[in-house]
């Protein structure tokens, strides 16, 4: 069976994931298109470097990501960095000849996600495949209801509502991780996670053509921890540690219009006590209904307007085997998967593609897309006005 080595930048938090996707798919995903090999783990860190290393089973470790682009052997780039990393490393990757696929958002600025595109189209004529890693498209249940859509059982698309809800930067002494800094993120929250919704609303009802929108700082300043380790809100720093300025948002509310026709709206923010990884869609169609939530993402809620008038109503399907992605669950619908067959599932798409030669449905283009519709929002805040969203 072809094998394919895998250099990974990045050893935190999704550096993890895709170590877990890589090496689970083969398990979940028999016989696997290919067999993913943990050749080389890059992080600015040499100490992280070299325990993610013995951790997660890589035969060597580097601090310089160009070891892994320079590198004969290397077939596959995992691009797990902060924002601002994310185009100089994947670039790099693709004018060498390796396939990538990148964190999202694709990049820090439009611009770089733009530069980023065109080198993925240059790229693709050569059989160079690239993947902005927008997992959430890809739980069975959203993808269930993306075949309701595409098969007409709901009818006209007439409004998509969707939400990000997270809490890990409700309290003010979460420390200032790189994800609270403009210079390196970008964005905030809606580059954190109002763009995976955004993904997910164009996944479904087709792509957004107009936004008006409100963007809020909620905590303007954080204290600054020690080291360049996103801790993701797992700690808590006392008065006594230096505090530094907060210069992304917090929360972003929009109204959007779609091409299609459709209007809706998107909701996000990481400041939401009570709320974890509360992502929902409700989509109303002429025909019926859908409402998903993230939480309990084994889940799809139907409504369907032919239903008899004594028994309409929302009913649950719980995805399992029938479903898509079934070879990845388990026996029984209801015994449920998680995060981590999610990225399973995600890296099986992307080593499927590079075996078939066909560009996933994720591919640079579309993370570009993502991010001119968040350049959108952050005009409309400022403008307080109705914005296009500008395609280049």
């Amino acid at each position: 069976m072809r094998k394919l080595n895998v250099g990974l930048v990045g050893a935190g938090f999704m550096g993890k994931a895709h170590v877990v996707g890589y090496s689970n798919m083969p398990k979940l995903f028999w016989p696997a298109p290919a067999i993913p090999v943990m050749k080389t783990i890059c992080d600015i860190d040499p100490a992280i470097a070299a325990d993610a290393k013995e951790r997660f089973g890589f035969e060597k470790w580097t601090d310089n990501y160009m070891d892994i682009i320079n590198d004969p052997d290397i077939d596959v780039v995992s691009v797990c960095t902060p924002n601002n990393a994310h185009a100089e490393i994947a670039i790099a990757a693709l004018e060498a000849g390796k396939h990538v696929i990148c964190e999202k958002p694709i990049a820090s600025t439009l611009e770089d996600a733009i530069r980023m595109a065109k080198a993925a189209k240059a790229a693709e004529e050569k059989g160079i495949i690239s993947m902005n890693a927008y997992q959430y498209r890809r739980v069975p249940a959203l993808v269930l209801a993306k075949k309701f859509i595409d098969e007409g059982s709901l009818g006209k698309i007439l409004n998509v509502r969707c939400t990000y809800l997270q809490s890990w930067c409700a309290d003010p002494s979460s420390p200032l991780s790189w994800r609270f800094q403009k210079a390196i993120a970008g964005a905030g929250t809606l580059g954190d996670i109002a763009s995976h919704v955004i993904d997910i609303a164009q996944y479904l009802a087709g792509d957004i053509d107009e936004v008006v929108s409100m963007m809020r700082t909620y905590i303007k300043e954080r204290p600054v921890q020690e080291g360049g380790v996103d801790l993701l809100g797992t700690v808590k720093l006392g008065d006594d540690v230096p505090k530094a300025p907060v210069d992304v948002d917090d929360e972003d509310s929009f109204l959007v219009k779609f091409k299609s026709g459709a209007v809706g709206s998107i909701e996000a923010t990481r400041n939401a006590w009570g709320r974890n990884n509360f992502i929902t869609v409700e989509l109303h169609g002429t025909l019926g209904s859908i409402y998903f939530n993230y939480e309990r993402l084994n889940e799809l809620q139907v409504c369907w307007a032919n239903d008899p008038d004594d028994r309409r109503g929302f009913k649950t399907i719980y995805t399992g085997p029938a479903h898509f992605y079934g070879e990845a669950t388990w026996n029984i619908p209801g015994m449920n998967i998680g995060y981590g067959e999610l990225k399973t599932i995600e890296m099986y798409d992307f080593i499927r593609a590079i075996v078939e030669q066909k560009q996933p449905s994720t591919k640079f283009s579309v993370g570009c897309r993502v991010e001119q519709v968040c350049a959108a929002v952050e005009k409309s805040a400022q403008t307080r006005q109705w914005e296009k969203v500008i395609e280049e």
